[in-house]
Formats: structure tokens, C-alpha cells, sequence
């Protein structure tokens, strides 16, 4: 019998600022956890947990984590983290903001530029490589608004409750029959199903 198929997902946000647009994929971590049932636990570099779930029918053995550090300089922590575990770039999952995305969306991408994302460079450079699964979690963008302003204030009432809420069933990670995850979002689907990522 085959090992369940093992991922890392791993939220990119600044632990010193929580609930802030910037800091949305530790926040969508910490719901993932309390969904699962995934107890995070602190070490030296972040808060990680493990669990066999249940993930688009197949049993996964999935390890959520979020770093200590600074998002801009997070990425060597969490690829050392894919590493001790023995996981390849491939099994790696971040979930990141993004304000190329309407809010309250999620798109899903494998590789591809880092599109000014801090975060996301700061990894690419730890793994060595951008093939890696991105899920990028939107906050959409403000014209009157200094882009730094806006995604290291709040999120609004609104964003908050839809990101602990529905956001969260929103974002739920499937498997298809390769085990690739396949994330979707579409702000009116309550009832979800698998459906294949969009690529944009």
C-alpha cells in the first residue's frame, strides 16, 4: 500500500502584525489548523503542525506552518522546514496576499514570477527555484492609498469574518488523482466541489 501523499502549507505574513491584509495567510493557516484539527506548536523558527486528513478524498498527511520571521526574509525558514521534513519544492503550498486579486478571491498558481511579492521572492531564492504551489489570497487594491498603507492595515470587518468564515471552505485544498492541489474560489459557491485551478 502507498504512503499518503505528503504537503507543506505554509502561510506568509508577519507575526508581530496579525490581521492585517499582509499577514492573511497566517490567518488563513490558523483556520486551516482549527478546521483540521492541526495543533500548531512553536520550535525555533515558527509554529508548525501535522495531521492525516482528509483532502478531496484522499487521505493527505499534511503539515501546516508559518514562520517567525519577517515575511520578507521568511523564506529560508520555511524551505529549511520542507527540507527537515524531506519534502521537495513540489509538495510545498504558500498561501500569500495578493493585490493583483479581487478580495475575497483565491487563484491558485504553480511557479511563475514572484509579481513584486517580497515574500514569495525571498522563498524562490531559499528553494532555488519557483515551482512551488502558490494560493493567492485576495485583497484587492486601493488607488488613493500608498500600496505599503494598504496592505499592512487592517482587515475590515467584512474581510475578517469572510476569511474565518466562508473564505476559509473557500480555499479548501483538493486533490486530484496525482495528488496536485487544486484550489478554487468563487465568492458566491458555499456548497463546494473540486474544480481545476485558474491560471490566471
Amino acid at each position: 500500500m502507498s504512503s499518503a501523499p505528503r504537503l507543506l502549507v505554509a502561510g506568509l505574513g508577519n507575526l508581530p502584525y496579525p490581521n492585517t491584509r499582509h499577514s492573511l495567510g497566517q490567518l488563513v493557516i490558523d483556520q486551516l489548523a482549527w478546521r483540521t484539527g492541526i495543533r500548531l506548536s512553536p520550535d525555533r523558527e515558527g509554529f508548525s503542525g501535522a495531521g492525516t486528513v482528509m483532502l478531496g478524498g484522499a487521505s493527505v498527511a499534511l503539515t501546516l506552518y508559518k514562520s517567525k520571521y519577517l515575511m520578507n526574509v521568511s523564506g529560508p525558514s520555511i524551505a529549511a522546514h520542507a527540507r527537515k521534513n524531506g519534502l521537495p519544492p513540489s509538495s510545498v503550498i504558500i498561501l500569500s496576499d495578493s493585490t493583483d486579486h479581487e478580495t475575497c478571491t483565491v487563484k491558485y498558481r504553480l511557479g511563475g514570477s514572484a509579481n513584486g511579492h517580497n515574500g514569495v521572492k525571498s522563498l524562490v531564492s531559499a528553494l532555488g527555484t519557483n515551482q512551488f504551489h502558490r494560493i493567492r489570497l485576495g485583497v484587492g487594491k486601493v488607488s488613493s492609498m500608498e500600496m505599503s498603507d494598504y496592505v499592512m492595515g487592517r482587515l475590515s470587518s467584512y474581510e475578517k469574518r469572510f476569511w474565518t468564515e466562508e473564505g476559509v471552505d473557500l480555499a479548501r485544498l483538493h486533490t486530484n488523482h496525482r495528488h496536485v492541489p487544486l484550489w478554487h474560489a468563487r465568492r458566491s459557491e458555499i456548497s463546494m466541489g473540486s474544480v481545476a485551478p485558474s491560471r490566471s
